[in-house]
């Protein structure tokens, strides 16, 4: 039985090193440009839109050039579309109820779509921020102006990830994912698994009065994306002990007042600091990419006080529970038994209800 030590040591233990450095430059470039085009032209309310489609480039990381393309062509309409629902949601005013509805709709059929297409990262941990934070924030002028920013800065990614792929990255060996290999009932299980945890963690964060409950959806929808048990649940206290450090990261630098032009360059930094890590340690990450994804929001709706940063830590909790939960309730028998990093306590657990069980009928 593997000891709590073991487990700790394991969340804590970083990946070797594999030049991330390289794709980390691309991907903070590919949301770097048009920020700071927005930055000089004294645009930055258009940051949001720009940056989220700049996440186009997060996609297809180590893949070969053709592939790379194809895959982060379709990341990036995807993107878009979730931009355009968004946008939708917030010029319409619609309800913290409707929209939480329409995003868990957009984490299920994401999720589909991240399998068929066979994108990497997968599930749609970012089609539902997307959706979410632009929904969140008024859209200041006309329509087609942020979607065409969001389109702008998915196509620079995708070019840029084009040309990153001869040069720099192209020395390193990469590969294409393999074909997904679920059956059309288990792809559609997996989307109704996505929806309901994504409903559930937005109805608990917006019932107990806080004020972005689609960070709790977030932080689910990253849980259940985890390869096993162990891997999920790895995930749900990395990101909340991650988010916990960067929150207090993030309120050092609020501390000091930044001005708009300070907060942008925190962006473009942060996130290259967060993909040099992501795959290295997943935690460690989070102390990055919760600031970035803070100053995003405050970029286009300035912060009014440090309610903001508890709320996050708070939703970010609210969504690890319900994501583990959910790998709980979701785990069929026969794949726990297959499961040969399934946790002991819950293997445990199964074998003594089925004693108690078999008694009772006797």
């Amino acid at each position: 039985m593997t000891s709590a030590r073991e487990h700790i040591v394991q969340m804590m233990k970083f990946a070797p090193a594999q030049r991330d450095h390289v794709p980390a430059f691309r991907i903070a470039l590919s949301v770097a440009i048009p920020l700071l085009i927005l930055l000089f032209t004294d645009h930055l309310e258009l940051a949001i839109y720009s940056a989220f489609g700049g996440f186009t480039a997060l996609y297809a990381r180590n893949e070969p050039r053709a592939s790379r393309f194809k895959h982060q062509s379709q990341a990036g309409i995807i993107l878009c579309l979730c931009i355009a629902i968004g946008m939708l949601l917030s010029g319409f005013h619609a309800s913290i109820w409707v929209t939480t509805l329409v995003c868990s709709a957009i984490g299920g059929v994401g999720a589909m779509v991240s399998t068929v297409l066979n994108l990497r990262p997968g599930g749609s941990l970012f089609h539902i921020f997307a959706t979410a934070a632009v929904a969140s924030v008024p859209v200041a002028t006309h329509p087609a102006i942020p979607l065409a920013v969001a389109i702008a800065s998915a196509g620079f990614s995708v070019v840029l990830g084009l040309v990153s792929s001869v040069v720099g990255e192209g020395i390193k060996i990469v590969s294409t994912p393999p074909p997904h290999s679920l059956t059309r009932n288990q792809l559609l299980e997996q989307g109704v698994i996505y929806f309901f945890v994504t409903l559930i963690a937005g109805c608990v964060g917006y019932m107990l009065g806080l004020s972005h409950s689609y960070w709790a959806m977030v932080a689910a929808n990253a849980i259940v994306v985890g390869p096993n048990m162990y891997a999920r649940f790895y995930r749900g206290v990395q990101r909340t002990v991650g988010t916990f450090v960067g929150v207090l990261i993030t309120a050092f630098f609020v501390s000091m007042h930044p001005d708009q032009w300070h907060m942008a360059v925190l962006v473009i930094v942060f996130q290259f600091l967060a993909e040099i890590f992501v795959l290295r340690n997943y935690g460690f990450a989070m102390l990055f990419v919760t600031p970035l994804a803070l100053f995003m929001i405050q970029l286009a709706k300035p912060l009014t006080s440090y309610e903001l940063l508890t709320d996050r830590m708070l939703e970010t909790a609210i969504g690890a529970v319900v994501g583990m939960l959910a790998v709980l309730v979701t785990r069929s028998p026969d794949k726990l038994g297959q499961d040969t990093v399934a946790i002991p306590i819950l293997r445990a657990a199964r074998n003594v209800r089925g004693s108690v069980r078999s008694n009772f009928d006797q």
